[in-house]
């Protein structure tokens, strides 16, 4: 099983993300107490990959995981998708026991 993954979708993405901002196509993937169900996923680029990250490459792009957020994301996807309530990226993670409507938030 792989540490996490990212789909061809997302990697696309976040590519056109960081050429449109001028960045390194660098996407890291954080935990954070909070949301309605106890965690919560934060996105955002990155400007390197930093020396306690986990990193997963697709299609040139760079998935970054802090070790501590690891530990809650094991084994997890992260996709990009776009369907009638808007365009998100989406987790999907096999340690969430429960989860919000929303689906930004989860807990283990």
């Amino acid at each position: 099983m792989t540490e996490i993954d990212l789909t061809p979708s997302a990697a696309s993405r976040v590519a056109a993300i960081a050429q449109r901002q001028g960045k390194a196509a660098i996407l890291r993937l954080a935990v954070e107490g909070g949301g309605c169900s106890g965690f919560q996923y934060r996105f955002g680029l990155a400007d390197a990959v930093d020396a306690e990250d986990v990193a997963v490459e697709r299609d040139g792009v760079t998935l970054v995981v802090d070790s501590v957020s690891l530990d809650l994301v094991r084994g997890a996807a992260v996709d990009y998708v776009e369907d009638l309530g808007g365009a998100a990226f989406k987790v999907t993670n096999p340690n969430a026991t429960a989860g919000c409507g929303c689906g930004s938030s989860f807990s283990v």
